[in-house]
Parts: structure tokens; sequence; C-alpha cells
């Protein structure tokens, strides 16, 4: 459901303009993260007057919003008339969110008792008062925020939202803990990196679906279709410089300056005639009768009257074509000018602007959900309780593929219970082709992901352990939802293993969806110091790839832990590390590692073995650092 909203600030500083409206900007940025399809029909700034504030939520209700947002005047001050002014307007109160907003807000601060706030309905519009504090405001809201949808239905009468929200609420899940009975090893086998891509790669079905967009939002998408010239360009025979047009037949000596020719111009008609010339600008139409173009720094001025240009002198001879650019000379009409599947430039859109595209069809991207799971995690901003730790992993997992032009939703935190995993997911489920959680996939015992995937949605589990380090509980699922084929990658929790295995599987996997061309990432071979990696497993170090004098280097970002996010920081590579077996065979330093016996050549240099070093591969997922 697509909610309307109106946003009314009560301030008589902000009316005012003695202070900047901070509130209303925040719970639009707040209603957008929530409900991205929402529209905010309104904003409106009015003084702590009653009737002010009256008159505008009657407003507001005509138009028939969903939700009207007030921010500000619902505490003790005497200005503070908001509750006031909405108990005159609204037909029935709705205790129950002002209860949790005061009761949830309790939790944070003891102040919140003194809020006065109200919550009614009015026809079919609900009012909301929320505190004039931006971060208050945007607090309160999140707290009934989920709530909206369904109440809204309820009030507007659509009977199959409410039946299905009803029956979301009920659902349970059938999986039950019994630490007792829980797997003491796991039951799915250990496949290596490359089987794992490829078997994700071979699950993902190409989209055929395009959508229409404009060219200038269209930068790094997919093109569904090939870009013809519709028209030459130019359209028209344009000077290259600024000077005179002429005609080369008239050769040197002192001409007579007709008119002025500018770029955007409508050609001048009249043929030139012997001994004349036109001034005219770089881009403007080449005049009829003119067939070739001096620069002016091959003129001499020889007569002027009132600033104008009356004669000047020819000093180099003129050839026919000189300085003009022909009719499609940059392009030719009807050719193919950018090709199918190609992932949009900066360039791209320029000349797609230039062939006189305004819009252009692109493959459809995948939708996608994001979800954290974890008893301990807590949102960043509120104040943790002991053993709590904030909840990082889906904030970068969002913004990491943001990096990768792809934009998730955020479906909160769940808690390490069925029951929670399982709306959780359902949730997810309604609106997503792929759904990314981290934690919840190792053994402890209230790591239920995969036996909810399993139990309650029937899902197959494709694999469920990699060896990798870090990621080794990677997770990645298939299952059909209302008869849509979903994907699901459980990550690990650890923030380290959750980013590298996004970087390993969800990005190729993303981008063969939307059918792009490059689907993996790039390897180089680099001679370093050798690392030491005392696991049987590979090891993906985080790692900072550089090219100094033709020379391509390579260094870890510090400690490789998986709980250390930091470690990412600057990174643009993956140095793959050999397990400890593997090491032991290739303990020389004189040995490449992965059988290589010659240097890899990256451009047109070498890479200089050096003493004491080994060669290592390294997957580049970021550009590589010129220094």
């Amino acid at each position: 459901m697509a909610l309307t909203f109106g946003i009314l600030t009560v301030s008589d500083r902000c009316f005012k303009g003695e202070s900047k409206d901070t509130s209303g900007p925040r719970l639009e940025q707040e209603i957008l993260n929530k409900f991205p399809m929402a529209k905010i029909a309104e904003k409106h700034i009015v003084p702590d007057e009653v009737e002010e504030i009256k008159e505008c939520l009657k407003r507001f209700v005509f138009q028939s919003y969903n939700v009207i947002l007030t921010t500000g005047g619902t505490g003790f001050s005497q200005r503070d008339v908001t509750p006031e002014a909405t108990k005159q307007i609204i037909e029935r109160e709705a205790n129950g969110l002002s209860h949790v907003m005061t009761s949830k807000s309790l939790e944070k601060t003891q102040y919140a008792m003194l809020s006065r706030a109200v919550c009614g309905i009015k026809n079919t519009t609900i009012i909301i008062n929320l505190p004039g504090s931006e971060k208050a405001a945007a607090e309160c809201f999140g707290f009934i925020s989920e709530s909206l949808p369904h109440a809204v239905s309820v009030l507007t009468g659509k009977k199959l939202e409410v039946e299905k929200a009803h029956k979301d609420v009920q659902r349970t899940s059938k999986v039950k803990i019994d630490a007792s009975k829980r797997d003491r090893h796991s039951t799915y086998p250990m496949l290596e990196v490359d089987a794992a891509t490829a078997l994700v790669l071979n699950e993902c079905a190409a989209t055929n679906k395009t959508e229409e967009i404009l060219v200038e939002e269209s930068l790094y998408r997919i093109l569904a279709n090939d870009i013809f010239a519709k028209a030459p360009v130019p359209p028209f025979e344009a000077s290259i410089k600024d000077g005179y047009a002429v005609r080369a037949s008239d050769g040197l000596g002192i001409k007579k300056v007709r008119y002025y020719a500018a770029a955007g111009d409508t050609p001048i008609d009249s043929t030139l005639k012997e001994g004349e010339v036109i001034r005219i600008s770089t881009g403007a139409p080449i005049p009829l009768g003119a067939d070739a173009v001096v620069q002016v720094e091959d003129t001499k001025l020889i007569k002027s009257q009132d600033g104008e240009e009356l004669e000047i002198e020819i000093k180099i001879n003129p050839k026919t074509g000189q300085d003009i650019r022909k009719i499609g000379s940059d392009v030719e009409k009807g050719v193919l000018v950018i090709k199918r599947y190609n992932k949009i430039s900066a360039a791209d859109v320029g000349v797609m602007a230039m062939l006189g595209y305004s819009k252009v069809h692109v493959f459809k991207q995948a939708s996608i959900g994001i979800l954290s799971t974890g008893n301990e995690l807590c949102k960043a901003g509120e104040p943790l309780k002991p053993g709590q730790i904030y909840d990082s992993n889906k904030l970068t997992l969002m913004n990491l593929l943001k990096e990768y032009h792809y934009q998730a939703t955020d479906y909160g935190i769940a808690r390490d219970n069925p029951d929670d995993v399982y709306k959780s997911f359902a949730k997810a489920f309604e609106k997503n082709d792929v759904v990314i959680t981290s934690g919840g996939v190792s053994m402890g015992e209230f790591d239920v992901i995969k036996q909810v995937l399993t139990i309650d949605f029937n899902a197959i589990i494709h694999f469920g352990r990699i060896n990798m380090k870090p990621g080794k509980p990677t997770t990645f699922a298939t299952l059909d939802y209302n008869d849509k084929r979903k994907y699901v990658f459980a990550l690990p929790g650890n923030p380290v293993s959750s980013c590298v295995t996004s970087i390993l599987f969800v990005i190729p996997f993303l981008r063969k969806i939307e059918r792009a061309e490059t689907i993996k990432y790039p390897f180089v071979h680099v001679s370093i110091p050798e690392i030491k990696n005392s696991d049987a497993r590979p090891e993906y170090a985080r790692a900072v790839v550089s090219f100094k004098n033709g020379i391509l280097s390579a260094h870890t970002t510090g400690s490789q832990v998986s709980s250390r996010l930091n470690s990412l920081l600057g990174a643009n590579g993956l140095i793959i590390v050999p397990g400890k077996n593997l090491q032991d065979i290739n303990n020389s330093a004189s040995q490449p590692i992965f059988g290589q016996t010659t240097p890899n050549i990256f451009g047109q240099y070498s890479i200089k073995p050096i003493s004491q070093t080994c060669l290592y591969k390294v997957l580049l997922f970021s550009e590589l650092k010129y220094v």
C-alpha cells in the first residue's frame, strides 16, 4: 500500500524564520526510509496557535491523506497547544499509539512522561502528535510506524489487506529449539569457493524484465535496447572555430563583413556574395554560399563603426571545407552507437542526450531486503544494555550494495527465536526477490536460519558451508513464495565475514540477474612477503593493491580476525592465502603459490619477483590504486 502523509511543524520560531525546521525534513526522511512508495503530499509550518493548527489539520483531512504527523507543541510550555487543537479535530482517540510512544520513550528518558501527545482519527485519516525534537520525533515515529499500513487498511475498508495482516500476525514457526537435539557436526558438505560461486550463478535466472527510466537517472544501469542515432550529429554544417565564414574561391584580401552567426542561431538563408564574409562563432551553422571558415587569428581588422566590424583582411588562402564540421561527421543517422547489455557510463549518458534520447530502457534490478539476526543487537543511536552490541552489519551491507549501485530495504533485526525469524522472512519475501541475512547460520542452539528456511518455507539449501576464511557458514537457498522464486543469502554474523561473502557471492549474483556483461571480478598476481595462515582453509585477506613505477604491490590491512570490520577500511582486494597444508607444501619462498610458474603480466609491466616472497592470487573488488 502506498501511504500518503501530511507533515505539520508547529513552532513559533520556525514559522517566523528565526529557527530552521529540522524535525519536518527528518520525518520526511524517516517515512521514505520505512515506506519507499509513500507520498509526502504536503508539508506546512504554523505557529503555536490553536486556530491555525486546526485550520491546517482540517485542510489535510479534507485532502484525505492517510496519516498526518504533527511535530512540536506537545509539552508543558504555555504555548504548547498542539494536543488541544488536535482534540478539537479528531472524532475518535487512538490511545494505543500514544501509549506505545510514551512507554518506549520512557525506556530512553524519564522526561518522556512530560509529553501530552494525542493521537486520533478523523474520517479515514490518522492524526499523530509527535515531539518537537528532531531525534524524539524520529524515534516516536519508528515506534508506531509498523502498525500504520494495517491501521490505514482497516480505516479505508481494504478487507483483503486486513485479513492478510491478521494472518501474518498469527503465523508461527514449526521450528522448536531443543539444545539436546541439535547437530554436533554440520550436515552440509564443505564446498570450495569456485564451486559455490558456480552454483549461485547457475541458480540465478537472468531477468527479461525492463523498465523505462530518464536518461539522467540511468548511470550504471544495464542497457536493454541498442541505441541508434535517430538523426545525424551534427544535423547541420557547423563552424569548428571562431572566425569568419567565407567563400574559399574569394581567396586573400579585404572583405566586407555582413552578418554575425552565433551558436544556436537559425541558419542565414541569404546566399553569401563575392567579397563578403560572415562573422561566426564555434558551433554556429554555416551560412548559404560559404564553404570554409577562417579562424580569427588569421585575419586583420580594417574598418569598424560603433563597435561593429565593417571590413577585415583575410591573411591566409582558405581551402574548401576548412574548419567546417560536416553533417553526420560525429554520428551518421541510423548507426548503432551503444550496444545492448552495456553498463551505462557517464559518457553513454551524454551521448544518449546528444542523440535526443530523454528516456531509455534498462533491465530491472533485483529487489533486495536485508535483515540482521541476534538477541545481542541494538540499533545504532539507542542506549546499549549489558551484553548488547550495535548492529553494524546491516548498514555496512546496505552501503556496500550502494557502492555497486544496488539499493536494499532495511527489514530490521530479528531476535534469535524461530517465530521472529519466520515473520521477518515472510515480510521480506512479500516484496523482495533477494533476501540477505547476517547471523544465525553457525552451530549454536539459537542459530535457526537454516531450520526456518527448510521447515517453514520448504527451501532448498544449496550449500551451508564453504572452505574459506572468513565466511565458512555462508548459506545459499532458494524457495518459492506466493508462486515467485526467492533467493536467500544467509551470511555469517561476523562483520568482515558478511562483507567478504557479499563481495564474492551476492554482487556477482545481482550482476547476472540484470544481465551485466561483466559478472566476476578480475584477478591479478602479486609477489609479496609470505603471509602465514594457520588455518586449513584458504584465507581471503583484506588488502590494499596498488600500482607504482610499473610494479604491482599489495599489503594487508592489519589484523584479519573476522570481527574486525576495520580490516576492510581502504581495502580494494582480497589476497587468497592457501590453507596450512598447502602452505607446508609450498614453503619455499622461491616456489610460486597456486602452481604459477611464470609471473603474471599486468598491462605492459612484468611483476618482478623479490627474494623471500611468494606469488599470490589477488581478487580486485574495487579500483586499483595508482601511486
